[in-house]
């Protein structure tokens, strides 16, 4: 196991716990998560803390891709140490799309928010970029999307957490229709999250 996974899995093994006694989330479908090989899992934004219901869901370790100014303050040295991808949204120089890529190739998994930003607005969903389907398209590695909704409170009656079947992207397949399928499985799949 490469270092930053041993960091990465120590937090996620001590977290866990206190995570859920804390939070009290309700995680669906969790099994649909591979246990092997390359994957790309993606899902709306609302909050600084919607990777941990998904890293909480499999013992996999996920490379989440993070803007750099989270690998420039104080808490740097956390976001190097459990494997995060470092993205430089003004530089746009392809440097975290390789690193994202080596890491599909080699089996790791990884995580995006299509959104790019956190949604602050009224709206479902923002625009979605198209990082993750073109990275899946390249590598055949399936996406698992997701959709959450609720608060992270101090047992939250309303946290909840949903996944979906695998979408694969096809070589032939069109990146905007792609994109589209995505961002309509994650539509829906938060309809499903506001019926549980």
């Amino acid at each position: 196991m490469k270092k930053t996974n041993f960091v990465y899995q120590l937090f996620r093994i001590l977290g866990t716990p206190l995570f859920k006694l804390w939070y009290n989330p309700k995680i669906i479908n969790k099994e649909v998560i591979p246990k092997k090989g390359g994957f790309i899992v993606c899902g709306n934004h609302l909050h600084f803390l919607d990777q941990f219901p998904v890293i909480i869901s499999t013992r996999r370790t996920i490379h989440w891709l993070s803007k750099k100014e989270y690998f420039e303050g104080k808490h740097s040295w956390f976001y190097k140490s459990v494997g995060c991808i470092s993205v430089d949204r003004d530089a746009h120089d392809g440097k975290a799309r390789i690193k994202a890529l080596k890491y599909l190739k080699e089996g790791e998994a990884i995580g995006i928010f299509p959104e790019g930003t956190r949604n602050k607005t009224n709206k479902e969903l923002l625009k979605f970029k198209k990082g993750a389907v073109r990275m899946a398209q390249e590598t055949s590695a399936p996406i698992i999307p997701f959709a959450r909704i609720g608060k992270f409170k101090f047992r939250s009656k309303d946290l909840v957490l949903v996944f979906g079947n695998p979408i694969y992207v096809e070589k032939k397949d069109d990146i905007e229709e792609a994109n589209n399928r995505l961002k309509n499985e994650i539509l829906r799949l938060l309809k499903k999250c506001k019926k549980v």
